[in-house]
């Protein structure tokens, strides 16, 4: 199994070596940039997962992010942000951005690699495989198995009967793990070919879904008012 690069972003140099020295111990290959101009001379596309400072020089953590998420080669790169702006906002605003966590300072090393094994563990857990040899068409969470292109679906290896959209909406609902979809997306996406939807049709497809796939169908959150998601 490869070793997970993680790369640490940041203007503090004698925090840095400590999160380096840490995270090595742990068994990762750790780099470390002193700034974002730094780091964005650097083949991102090789890392695992970056820690990034906000308050930084020119380029501010949340610019480089914003640049991070709008290049397709380093758009699936787990962030973590790690900064003392710890106001609502701030940590919303990063979020929204496509962080993976956010950590205020001043924090501690334990609570960091904590949350950097939480993030690549979850990140891992889905996503497509990169190697053209292997299968490219493949969601997996655990025992569950999303086969997009034979629209099979597995549970502990084995196979699960669904109906074409409860299969579509469970590939929503994973593709999109972590998150909370609103029932107009998902009408939009899953049901975009009919002419009229009811909520209640949602509803049922969720209903038969969580019986259908055994422990998982807990991972099937609902938060009312707001929609459906697929917890980490």
């Amino acid at each position: 199994m490869a070793t997970n690069r993680i790369l640490i972003v940041d203007d503090e140099e004698t925090l840095c070596e400590v999160l380096k020295l840490n995270l090595e111990n742990e068994g990762y290959d750790v780099d470390i940039a002193f700034s974002a101009e730094q780091a964005l001379g650097y083949n991102l596309k090789e890392y695992s997962l970056i820690l990034l400072d906000i308050m930084m020089g020119e380029i501010s953590g949340i610019k480089m992010a914003k640049m991070l998420k709008n290049d397709v080669s380093t758009a699936e790169i787990p962030i973590i942000f790690c900064t003392a702006r710890d106001t609502e906002d701030d940590m919303v605003m990063g979020l929204n951005l496509g962080a993976d966590d956010y950590i205020m300072k001043p924090y501690t090393v334990r609570n960091v690699i904590a949350r950097v094994r939480s993030v690549l563990r979850r990140t891992s857990t889905h996503k497509v495989a990169a190697n053209p040899s292997e299968k490219t068409n493949l969601l997996q969470v655990e025992g569950l198995e999303l086969d997009l292109e034979f629209k099979r679906c597995t549970v502990d290896g084995e196979e699960v009967k669904l109906a074409r959209k409860e299969f579509e909406l469970l590939v929503y609902l994973v593709s999109h793990r972590g998150k909370i979809c609103s029932r107009e997306q998902i009408l939009s996406r899953v049901w975009s070919d009919e002419v009229v939807v009811l909520d209640r049709t949602i509803d049922v497809n969720i209903t038969r879904l969580r019986s259908k796939i055994g422990a998982y169908g807990s991972y099937i959150v609902t938060r009312s008012g707001f929609g459906y998601g697929f917890r980490n």
